[in-house]
């Protein structure tokens, strides 16, 4: 069930800025992109050296990105879906979750 929400997330997260991109430059999305990456590794405070993928565009009035890294004291790398809304300047970060709980993890 995990990974159907995670597929379905991604495609809605690829689908939706289609659209948008035609509206702004090619210079604002990158800046946009780069306060996206800044704000959630500095919220992914639970982690050590934190690592973020950034949806180039995210959504009509959110950024996205997936914040990865090993938890502070852990073996195990995780990841954490950060929300950056584009009116506020703001983000929110989700909680941890392994490689089992996203469905990456190798069928027994």
């Amino acid at each position: 069930m995990n990974r159907n929400i995670i597929q379905l997330l991604c495609a809605a997260a690829f689908l939706c800025p289609a659209a948008a991109a035609q509206a702004s430059s090619e210079e604002a999305w990158k800046q946009m992109a780069a306060d996206v990456d800044a704000k959630c590794r500095q919220a992914a405070v639970a982690l050590e050296k934190p690592a973020a993928a950034v949806d180039p565009f995210g959504t009509s009035r959110y950024g996205l990105a997936l914040v990865t890294g090993k938890p502070k004291g852990a073996k195990e790398f995780v990841a954490q879906i950060c929300v950056y809304d584009k009116q506020t300047k703001t983000v929110e970060i989700g909680s941890e979750m392994d490689a089992k709980t996203l469905g990456l993890a190798p069928a027994k």
